[in-house]
């Protein structure tokens, strides 16, 4: 749904078009629609949005946004992206209210995922 002045879309970099497609539909089960062999993008994950083909990447270490998933079981979740050739950046650590951990996609974008509970 689209609200007046409110997040809408979110675009990223993918070096790895399809190799960034494939991550997300077997982790996440996300469904993407290409707009020529240069951009795809994906709806109802919480936040629309596309992948853009282009040699960069978003890095919170670089200034990036950095996106977070939830996940009820972390551990379940990190041993999928760690089967789908996304690379662990930062192991599970506790910080207060649960317990999170970053990735790269193999595009090379940043995102982490928490979850409740240490």
């Amino acid at each position: 749904m689209n609200t007046h002045e409110k997040l809408n879309y979110v675009e990223f970099a993918a070096k790895d078009l399809n190799g960034t497609k494939q991550f997300f539909e077997s982790v996440f089960n996300w469904k993407f629609v290409d707009y020529g062999p240069d951009y795809t993008s994906f709806s109802d994950q919480g936040l629309d949005g596309g992948f853009y083909k282009a040699d960069l990447c978003n890095l919170s270490e670089k200034g990036g946004a950095l996106l977070v998933f939830y996940s009820a079981n972390i551990e379940q979740t990190l041993t999928k992206i760690k089967v789908n050739n996304g690379r662990i950046t930062r192991p599970i650590f506790s910080f207060p209210g649960g317990r999170r951990f970053h990735f790269e996609e193999p595009s090379g974008n940043e995102f982490a995922v928490w979850s409740e509970g240490q």
